[in-house]
């Protein structure tokens, strides 16, 4: 198994349990826990194939649905376990977007797209598995809202490029990118720091229909 792969079922497995996590505060049954958790992991690594023209990763190789599967049997059996996670759906969701955004990175760089390019990969591999997650479970997306998240994903794939540029070695280039998408996002949730937004405390949305 090479690093990229590796990398890829860490971003299955948390984004597995992301999505359960999610289907089970939304009392859904096993089927739609299953659809939820499949959805959430594999949701972006699939846009990011079809645009990059590759085979879709999961219908290529098995591994990743044995993992999906696995994952969310073993995230309901031990569900109980996890909501002792202090933010557990946030936790996993950060470890699972930062993975995403190196692995997307990597394919971007492998598919010889120009850098900006890699990073606009990087960022729907990352972003779009919780898009599709939140659209299914009646939610609006985390993208969409103030709070940081893709910014979080472009920051990261721009530091790939400055090590890479820098000469970084190459498991470190994707160790500390990684990183830096997991730092962001947390700092941003601790200093609550967020995007600006273009509405005023006191005003009525109602009033634009």
């Amino acid at each position: 198994m090479d690093f990229t792969l590796l990398l890829d079922i860490l971003g299955v497995i948390a984004f597995s349990i992301s999505g359960v996590l999610t289907s089970l505060r939304k009392r859904m049954d096993a089927f739609g826990i299953l659809i939820i958790a499949f959805v959430t992991s594999i949701g972006g690594g699939t846009i990011r194939d079809v645009l990059i023209g590759n085979q879709v990763m999961w219908m290529r190789e098995m591994t990743y649905v044995y993992v999906i599967i696995v994952t969310a049997i073993l995230a309901v059996i031990f569900r109980k376990k996890l909501s002792y996670l202090r933010k557990s759906l946030f936790l996993f969701d950060t470890l699972g977007i930062g993975l995403y955004t190196v692995v997307g990175v990597e394919k971007g760089i492998s598919a010889g797209l120009p850098p900006i390019i890699c990073v606009a990969i990087g960022t729907i591999s990352a972003c779009f598995g919780g898009v599709i997650r939140d659209i299914l479970c009646n939610e609006i997306p985390e993208i969409f809202k103030k709070e940081i998240y893709a910014t979080a994903c472009i920051l990261g794939g721009l530091s790939y490029f400055v090590m890479l540029k820098l000469n970084f070695p190459e498991g470190l280039i994707f160790l500390l990118s990684g990183l830096v998408v997991i730092l962001v996002r947390l700092a941003a949730v601790i200093f609550k720091i967020s995007l600006p937004t273009i509405y005023k405390k006191d005003e009525n949305i109602e009033d634009y229909w």
